[in-house]
């Protein structure tokens, strides 16, 4: 151990915990100090000042500030440019190196490569390590040391290189006496001085911080052996609500993945494959860079898209006269959350029945999404698109009916936010206009009041869809 002084910057990894960059500073310094930025750049890119994510952000912090209170220590937030004020901290507490976690988005890799520069130039150095996936950069590639751009052969090949000790836990707890307190008290700036405002998260049932990973974590242990059966039933509790702590790192994937790896059960494997999903598309994002921009496939990268507004305004209030699209739409306005499956059909629908191009419902989520996360929602969107990595053709395009009738047979899900068609079940709740008059009128309803008509037709869409793109293939 040196008898240094170091700073550990947390990002997306807020909690004490199994935590890389925290463990290797408190091991090799004497003193370590804490902190967190509200980054401007971040802050000020968000288009809503009532936004879930940086409330679920700031109770996070305060309490990770409390945890490491009880050791000694005490998080210093600031807000800024992360860019300009870890290298103004780093300067003021005289420390000689900040650690941090790796950051796989392209900006984030531009942020740390600036503050690094600065760092070196006063002789502080900054070093980061790997904490938010199992397997990154060049830790699983083909044979021919190539990023694999498929997702099975990934996930083969991570399987076949996991052994424990990826997954072993970076035991923190033994060095926490290390912590270091300011002299100055850096009190956690309000929501309000943030330019933010409180929101319904706590309402909703959202728990943030490490205690709500933990307690999120345990209310889904006992339904990990079903996961398979029922994780894509969106009207039954089914999955694990976990994506937004593995956003945020308020729990750790190691421990997530040894979770996974230790139950013999057909639910914890597909639920690791799931965790698999998560670091494959962040490899994806790190090695091809341009899919945050445009389409990963080449071939598709100048689709003749409609780009109907009036369309793509009501797939975004619900209002599209499909019921799944709908009450999918308003779950994710009126929560912040979306359901696996029902993201796969909303993707399909908006893109290939509306025409519309996947970025612009790519930012809508960007926008929405408690869990957003740049590397995930860019993944599921080139899927759904047939523009990413997925190898299955074009021609795949969802049925939102045959779906709805599979999904949600009962139409549970639909009635929870479609209340307006609580006199409609059978066929008629997954397509009302396919319903006689007799039950529509039974019901109370007047299609095109009430509930909206059919924006499209399915079927004439599809044509309309693989026209589309086999067009852009042919070029």
């Amino acid at each position: 151990m040196n008898s240094s002084i170091a700073l550990c910057w947390f990002r997306r990894d807020l909690r004490i915990h199994d935590h890389v960059a925290l463990f290797h500073a408190l091991k090799n310094h004497e003193r370590v100090y804490c902190a967190f930025v509200f980054d401007n750049d971040i802050l000020d890119a968000l288009t809503k000042k009532e936004d879930r994510r940086v409330e679920f952000i700031w109770h996070s912090i305060a309490e990770l500030n409390q945890e490491l209170g009880k050791h000694g220590g005490e998080l210093i937030v600031r807000h800024g440019r992360a860019a300009d004020e870890i290298p103004k901290l780093a300067t003021e507490l005289k420390v000689q190196a900040v650690y941090a976690n790796h950051d796989y988005e392209p900006r984030a890799i531009g942020r740390d490569q600036a503050v690094a520069a600065t760092l070196a130039k006063t002789d502080i150095e900054f070093l980061s390590f790997k904490d938010q996936v199992v397997f990154e950069k060049d830790e699983v590639l083909t044979q021919a040391g190539r990023p694999f751009t498929v997702f099975t052969p990934y996930k083969n090949a991570w399987l076949k290189k996991l052994d424990d000790s990826f997954l072993q836990a970076h035991l923190v707890e033994k060095y926490l006496h290390r912590l270091a307190k300011p002299d100055l008290h850096s009190p956690i700036p309000t929501l309000e001085f943030l330019g933010f405002h409180t929101t319904n998260l706590l309402q909703l049932g959202i728990r943030p911080g490490m205690s709500g990973a933990r307690a999120t974590l345990q209310d889904f242990l006992p339904r990990l052996a079903g996961y398979k059966q029922r994780r894509d039933f969106p009207g039954i509790k089914g999955v694990s609500y976990l994506s937004v702590h593995n956003r945020f790192g308020t729990i750790s994937i190691r421990e997530l993945a040894r979770i996974a790896t230790a139950e013999n059960s057909e639910g914890a494997q597909t639920w690791l494959a799931e965790l698999i999903w998560r670091d494959f598309y962040f490899n994806i994002l790190y090695h091809f860079p341009h899919a945050a921009e445009r389409s990963f496939k080449p071939e598709f990268a100048n689709l003749k898209f409609e780009n109907d507004k009036h369309k793509f305004r009501a797939w975004c209030e619900g209002k599209t006269g499909y019921p799944i699209v709908d009450a999918a739409m308003r779950q994710i306005n009126e929560t912040g959350f979306m359901h696996n499956r029902l993201r796969m059909i909303v993707a399909s629908f908006m893109v290939k029945d509306l025409l519309i191009d996947w970025r612009w419902g790519e930012k809508y989520f960007a926008d929405k999404l408690n869990d957003f996360d740049l590397a995930a929602n860019n993944g599921g969107w080139q899927w759904a698109a047939s523009t990413g990595c997925d190898a299955q053709p074009y021609f795949r395009i969802f049925n939102p009916v045959t779906q709805s009738e599979k999904f949600d047979p009962e139409g549970k899900f639909i009635l929870r936010y479609l209340p307006e068609l609580k006199g409609l079940s059978g066929a008629a709740l997954h397509a009302p206009w396919l319903a006689s008059s007799v039950d529509i009128a039974a019901a109370g309803i007047v299609l095109g009041k009430q509930y909206p008509k059919p924006i499209v037709e399915h079927a004439q869409a599809r044509v309309k869809a693989l026209a589309m793109y086999g067009l852009a293939k042919e070029k």
